[in-house]
């Protein structure tokens, strides 16, 4: 087996090593990036035309990480010479406790945000159900997750990366010398660092290396629906409902966004069956799939509940669904993003890769804020 020194080896080329890899490459880092399936693959968790992009979060965290990935955005869209991210507006309704600390910690960062009355934001957009007043974001929208990845590959490249497809991890090795070794089928890289941001697989990968918590994979079944008015304006949106209230929807509420040519997608949110990565059907579960055409039935009727095409998408997720960003001896880790993590991508990658030179990541990602999560 052929062997190569190479100071930083990313393992995993979705949306998170790819960013890792864009930013080493940046800071002129040497690295090769690992990815065991094809370009633009859907097996895993960053493939498709849209995600949600919006820094609408409770927790302060999340907000810095989300206004730093905006900047990000605009940064690699330059570079790539590729639009990513759509302004569209985002709007959240249902469960008004849980709405007004997001309403809260926007205001402390300065971020416009609004309360809109039901009826004026039925006026706004009338192929959505409002109930009660809701939250208006006017600067999120969407991000083109396949377009993303490919970009972010490319400028990873354009700086001197090496992107190899098709060549997963076998094994990853610390050694005596506080470096690692990482084995393809057919080579070995012997590296000072190594990311791993494998997604579902990274249980896998990492168990007797890192301590991470328990990791929940499932296959998530929202789908695209066609909207009923081809000109009507879609948002970003949520709907949540109060999961004590009588009468809440049995798999909660949902997430949609317009897709563009694929039509409005719409989603459950991580209560899909529980997969292995390497051994999905990709089917649609019929009753979680009728639920969700019922529920569309009411609170979207803007599209066709009956003219779809189901998606199949995994989450890996931990029990709080806060990230994991941290980092073991010289091996920097990425993981459970909880199906919330693609707007932040650009920034996780710059977290990365200052794990590699040994800069913490947020206290909210460590392994420590997760020990507890260990031991049940």
């Amino acid at each position: 087996m052929s062997a190569t020194r190479v100071d930083t080896v990313v393992v995993g080329g979705g949306a998170m090593g790819s960013a890792a890899a864009w930013q080493l490459a940046r800071r002129g880092v040497e690295t090769v990036l690992l990815e065991r399936f094809g370009p633009g693959h859907a097996n895993g968790a960053s493939h498709g035309s849209s995600r949600i992009f919006r820094t609408s979060y409770a927790d302060r965290t999340y907000v810095e990480l989300a206004l730093e990935a905006q900047r990000l955005w605009a940064e690699l869209e330059s570079e790539s010479g590729t639009s990513l991210l759509t302004v569209t507006g985002g709007v959240d309704q249902g469960f008004t406790p849980y709405l007004s600390e997001i309403a809260d910690t926007l205001a402390g960062f300065g971020v416009d945000h609004r309360w809109l009355d039901p009826g004026e934001a039925t006026e706004r957009w009338p192929g959505i159900t409002f109930a009660g007043r809701a939250l208006y974001y006017p600067t999120s929208g969407r991000v083109h997750a396949d377009n993303a990845v490919a970009a972010l590959q490319q400028a990873a490249a354009a700086r001197g990366a090496e992107v190899r497809h098709g060549s997963p991890a076998v094994s990853i090795e610390v050694t005596a010398d506080d470096s690692v070794t990482v084995r393809t089928a057919d080579h070995e890289y012997l590296a000072r660092r190594v990311v791993v941001a494998a997604g579902a697989w990274a249980q896998k990968l990492l168990d007797d290396i890192a301590p991470l918590p328990p990791i929940r994979v499932t296959q998530e079944q929202p789908a695209h629906f066609t909207p009923r008015d081809p000109a009507t304006d879609w948002p970003s949106f949520g709907i949540m409902h109060d999961p004590d209230a009588p009468g809440s929807p049995e798999f909660g509420g949902v997430y949609g966004l317009s897709s563009g040519f694929e039509g409005v997608k719409v989603g459950f949110h991580g209560v899909g069956p529980v997969v292995d990565p390497d051994h999905r059907d990709f089917t649609a579960e019929p009753r979680q799939l009728s639920a969700l055409q019922d529920y569309v039935r009411q609170w979207v009727p803007g599209v066709d509940a009956d003219a779809l095409t189901p998606i199949s998408c995994t989450y890996a997720t931990t029990p709080d669904s806060n990230f994991v960003i941290d980092r073991v001896g010289p091996v920097a880790v990425a993981a459970g993003f909880s199906g919330h993590g693609f707007k932040f991508v650009p920034a996780i990658g710059r977290l990365l890769a200052d794990l590699t030179i040994d800069k913490d990541a947020p206290a909210l990602f460590s392994f420590a804020s997760h020990s507890a999560e260990r031991a049940v």
